[in-house]
């Protein structure tokens, strides 16, 4: 086993760090029609370096709101970086997801029995971009379901 060095994953989500505001594009869905959001997230670092602990909330025009927490770290056998997540949802969180890393954009896809969300995030031009797809059942092609921009506060 490959033992991970202390700030491996904050690294690699370096750009990531800090507190972040904007707004969230929510697509239309079971969950509700199209509508936009203000948001907040934060990604600081933790644990000595080997994780980083993510923050979401997204508070609508009517006052209800939506917020997640993750905590990316790094696997050592495999080296990649898992990303665990719980909401406000309330369902129990699953298995950590693993994360690909590429060209400065981290991708995961979180599975269910309910379907899969597939997340992308980077950094572009100052502006943190978190989208997510959703497919639910099986067979079925991704749909958008929402999209953050946020500027670093």
């Amino acid at each position: 086993m490959n033992l991970p060095q202390p700030g491996t994953v904050h690294a690699v989500l370096e750009n990531f760090l800090g507190h972040w505001r904007g707004t969230t594009l929510l697509d239309a869905s079971a969950w509700g029609p199209k509508r936009t959001a203000s948001a907040e997230i934060s990604y600081t670092r933790a644990a000595g370096g080997y994780a980083v602990v993510q923050s979401y909330r997204h508070t609508e025009a009517d006052g209800t709101h939506f917020e997640g927490h993750g905590v990316f770290t790094v696997d050592p056998d495999h080296n990649d970086i898992l990303w665990y997540h719980v909401d406000s949802m309330g369902l129990p969180p699953g298995a950590p997801a693993r994360c690909t890393w590429v060209d400065g954009v981290l991708r995961v896809e979180r599975h269910s029995d309910r379907g899969t969300a597939r997340h992308t995030f980077r950094v572009d031009n100052d502006v943190l971009i978190h989208s997510a797809e959703l497919r639910l059942g099986e067979g079925q092609d991704f749909v958008p379901f929402m999209t953050s921009e946020c500027r670093r506060v």
